[in-house]
């Protein structure tokens, strides 16, 4: 009889917050992660924003049965943890991710815990970037996991699919790890309270 205080496999939502498509150093840094993570056999959820037609935040468009939104809001719903990756754009998040985030709303994020992702061009890489997604998580009543990737020198950080620095390379698959076991960690509380209260009903 299985455990009911053991939650089944962890299902994550990865959101690459570029517009380059396969080009993406972004999207590439996280099939590393998402890779990773199925080959320990959770699942994950691509979420490529270069791929959904989203409006603009606010804009004429922006209806709430918008089937762009709708889609990312029943994707991002269904995932126990999310992950997000995101290129850095004068020192900030992409303008994309950004208005995806405020398309979502605490219904689709609260509660849940985040991986942080930035990917950078120059010597600094994206701190700037993991610094602000943590106030945009830290808003939406979300939790960040402490550790986090920036990726520098993304013109020259990939050989094809593969990152060049091994180091890199196992600490991006560490994260991407340690974001699974610690989602897992954290998804527990609602079936130790149901267990617990199944324990108390049967001893009445």
């Amino acid at each position: 009889m299985s455990d009911p205080t053991v939650p089944p496999g962890i299902h994550i939502a990865a959101i690459c917050g570029s517009m380059r498509g396969d080009e993406s150093s972004t999207r590439k840094a996280l099939e590393i992660a998402v890779a990773e993570i199925r080959g320990g056999g959770d699942s994950v959820d691509l979420i490529d924003l270069a791929d959904l037609d989203l409006p603009l935040r606010g804009g004429p468009r922006d209806t709430p049965d918008h089937p762009g939104t709708t889609e990312l809001k029943r994707r991002v719903k269904s995932a126990d943890g999310i992950l997000l990756g995101s290129p850095e754009y004068h020192n900030s998040i992409s303008g994309v991710l950004k208005n995806a985030l405020d398309l979502l709303s605490s219904d689709e994020m609260r509660g849940k815990l985040f991986g942080l992702l930035g990917v950078g061009g120059g010597d600094a890489g994206a701190i700037n970037t993991l610094g602000h997604l943590r106030y945009v998580v830290r808003g939406v009543g979300g939790w960040s996991l402490p550790a986090q990737v920036s990726i520098s020198h993304a013109w020259d950080a990939f050989d094809g699919p593969r990152l060049k620095d091994e180091k890199l390379d196992e600490r991006l698959r560490s994260f991407a790890r340690e974001l699974v076991r610690f989602t897992r960690f954290h998804s527990l509380e609602p079936r130790f309270e149901a267990r617990l209260m199944q324990v108390i009903d049967e001893n009445r």
